[in-house]
Order: C-alpha cells, then sequence, then structure tokens
C-alpha cells in the first residue's frame, strides 16, 4: 500500500512552479521518465523516441530525466549526438516526486524488464497517460488503452507512434489521463491494505476454533 494521496495535494500549485522552475512554456508538453540511470531502463530507447518527436510532432516538446545512476554520462552524450540538447533536461534525484508528476503531461518507461514498477502507480496517482513497453508486471499496474499506450520491447516503431499520438491527441491524453487515479486508489491505496487486513483479522476471530 502506497500513499498516494499526496500525489492529489496542491496539484495546481506543484504544476505551476514545476513548469516555472524549468521555464516551460503553456503550450509546451512535458515528457518524462523517472528512475536509476542503468542499462536495464532502457533511457537510450527513450531519447530516440524524442527524437522521433523532434522530427515528427508539431507541438513544442520537452523531455525530462528524472534520476541518475552509471549511465548518464552516457546517455548526455547520446543527447548531443542526436540533436535534441535542447529539448532534455537531466535532473538528477528528485526526492519529492509528487512535485514532479503534476508538470508533466506524459510518462514513459522504456525498461527491458520491470517487476513492479512504482513510478507508474504513481504517474496514475498523479492522473498522467503513460506510454510503456510491456513487459515483466507492467501489464498488472496499468489499464492497457484506458491508462497507458503499451508495446512490446521489439515494437519500437510502435512505441514512438504511440508516444507521437499522446502528443497530438489533447482529446486521448485527458482520456487516459481520467481513469489513472480512480485506478490506483483503489487498488494500491494503503487504505486498501488497512482494510483488507482487517477483514481478514474479523474473519479470522469470527472463525470456529478447531
Amino acid at each position: 500500500g502506497f500513499d498516494l494521496n499526496r500525489f492529489q495535494e496542491n496539484y495546481d500549485e506543484k504544476r505551476k512552479n514545476f513548469r516555472i522552475n524549468y521555464n516551460l512554456k503553456d503550450d509546451e508538453i512535458a515528457v518524462g521518465i523517472v528512475g536509476r540511470l542503468v542499462p536495464v531502463k532502457n533511457h537510450s530507447f527513450f531519447l530516440e523516441a524524442i527524437k522521433f518527436l523532434k522530427d515528427n510532432s508539431r507541438n513544442k516538446i520537452h523531455a525530462f530525466i528524472v534520476g541518475d545512476g552509471e549511465e548518464r554520462a552516457n546517455l548526455e552524450t547520446q543527447t548531443g549526438q542526436l540533436g535534441i540538447s535542447d529539448m532534455v533536461t537531466f535532473t538528477s534525484w528528485i526526492k519529492e516526486v509528487d512535485k514532479i508528476y503534476p508538470g508533466l503531461d506524459i510518462v514513459c518507461l522504456t525498461s527491458f524488464n520491470e517487476g513492479t514498477p512504482v513510478s507508474l502507480i504513481e504517474a496514475q496517482a498523479a492522473n498522467k497517460p503513460i506510454v510503456s513497453t510491456r513487459v515483466g508486471g507492467i501489464e498488472n499496474v496499468v489499464i492497457p488503452d484506458k491508462t497507458a499506450l503499451l508495446s512490446e520491447i521489439t515494437e519500437q516503431e510502435q512505441f514512438c507512434k504511440n508516444l507521437l499520438l499522446l502528443t497530438e491527441n489533447d482529446d486521448l491524453r485527458i482520456s487516459l489521463s481520467i481513469e489513472g487515479w480512480n485506478y490506483v486508489k483503489d487498488k494500491y491505496h494503503f487504505t486498501r491494505l488497512i482494510r483488507e487486513v482487517s477483514t481478514l483479522y474479523s474473519t479470522l476471530l469470527k472463525s470456529p476454533i478447531s
């Protein structure tokens, strides 16, 4: 069970502060990825997807890589090689992640493998649409086509198309956003855990002793 209420609290203020802090215009679409900068997270492909947006999107895009790790230097080099340095901000670690998500418009995950990605639970708690690879336990923490657009790890072109679709289609972004909070608050909020444990104890206490 997670404390997800913080992703709903003071949402407008957090969004405003984030976008002022990073000089984002109202018409700029912020695309973010949150996690350790290690090979399994496949941030290299995230940068390639941002390059795809630069070449194909009609909108202003800015990408945020939130986190740090052994791959940072390589990723910064790749950013320059792709010609997208002006579109990408490396924030390093930000402890209060509830102040990040409100400022974003789309959250991505490009991992080769995942267990239960907390970043996607948090993104939905902040009503953010998701574009992700379909690996590990991801399908268990999102609702495909309702809170997230998924593609196989081998379908890199489809991932890019899904991301482009969300940047171009305001209505679809809003639609995928709306479902997120309702889904995770019922499934992952700590109150659900407390309620189920309480029910379990009540059931056991009422059971006859054999």
